[in-house]
């Protein structure tokens, strides 16, 4: 992610929080936590333009009130603090992608919003010679195998590294990087699941956190806002004590088995992932600086989710 998305990302997160805390005030007290991630996406914020601000504001709105539905408990009248906050982004690297945490300390309540503007990624991991990305993802180690043969690919990495070669110099970066180090991925998740029956669910519960969460994605030249439900362990949508939640959703089933894992067809730099229970993500693989590094990065997508994972389109006023 350049530098001026991450900007607008930070952005989109405190005008979200702001949000939030001024409409749940004309119901109850609500206050914001001014750690270092607030000062963080404040100064974004004030360090874009004023047409983009009035665009995430639009978006901001739209989303807020659709949340309220979905989550009474927000302004239940009571004589309690609601508290809002946002995570340091360390919080995503050990299993929680929430950005925005609303918490209810008396009742022991909070929901969290994973918040993006204008994309839908759900990872951005790194494959690298010091990461062992089977215990890291789903809690097991990576054989020798797996090493054996992408180390022949960071080994020659380390060499192009040590000549200051730019990634667009390598002869052929697909076929001598890509491909092999995607097939000693999809041979380590295959042998893995062969001898671990749970780690579909392992996986999925790597990629999408630790949390149910809500996550609400600025789409900005459709002017509308779209919040996915993301009910895994049911903690979502919880009535509060005189209401029930406006919209209602579904409990989502986890995969148990992998159906396909395999390279998209017509490329060499992105495999996908289907399981039961309509689990479907993409893993492109690319390089994340101009000079060669020996780390590779992932952008993970979902391009396919249970029915029960709702999407609900705000359209913007």
């Amino acid at each position: 992610m350049s530098s001026a998305s991450n900007d607008q990302g930070r952005a989109y997160e405190y005008i979200c929080l702001i949000t939030l805390a001024e409409e749940i005030n004309k119901f109850r007290l609500a206050v914001i936590d001014k750690n270092s991630s607030y000062e963080a996406a404040q100064n974004a914020w004030n360090n874009i333009d004023a047409q983009l601000k009035e665009i995430l504001t639009e978006s901001a709105k739209a989303a807020v009130l659709t949340i309220f539905d979905l989550e009474p408990l927000i302004i239940e009248d009571g004589n309690d603090q609601l508290d809002l906050k946002i995570q340091k982004d360390s919080e995503g690297e050990i299993g929680d992608v929430r950005d925005i945490l609303i918490i209810r300390r008396n009742i022991h309540w909070e929901i969290g919003l994973s918040v993006k503007h204008n994309h839908f990624a759900v990872k951005h991991s790194r494959l690298s010679p010091k990461i062992d990305f089977g215990k890291k993802w789903f809690g097991v180690e990576c054989s020798n195998q797996y090493w054996n043969s992408v180390n022949v690919v960071f080994d020659y990495l380390k060499e192009c590294k040590n000549k200051d070669l730019k990634w667009s110099e390598l002869d052929d970066k697909e076929n001598d990087v890509y491909v092999p180090i995607l097939n000693a991925f999809v041979d380590e998740i295959k042998l893995s699941n062969s001898q671990h029956p749970d780690l579909p669910r392992k996986m999925v519960e790597y990629l999408l956190g630790e949390f149910d969460f809500y996550k609400v994605i600025s789409i900005d030249n459709k002017r509308l806002t779209q919040i996915q439900t993301y009910n895994l362990r049911g903690t979502l949508n919880k009535p509060s004590t005189t209401k029930e939640a406006k919209i209602k959703v579904p409990i989502s089933t986890l995969p148990t088995r992998i159906v396909s894992l395999d390279f998209k067809p017509n490329s060499k730099n992105t495999v996908e992932l289907y399981m039961d229970n309509g689990w479907q993500f993409s893993f492109r693989i690319h390089n994340a600086s101009t000079k060669v590094e020996t780390s590779l990065k992932f952008d993970v997508q979902i391009i396919g989710m249970p029915a029960t994972i709702i999407s609900i389109n705000c359209y913007w006023n």
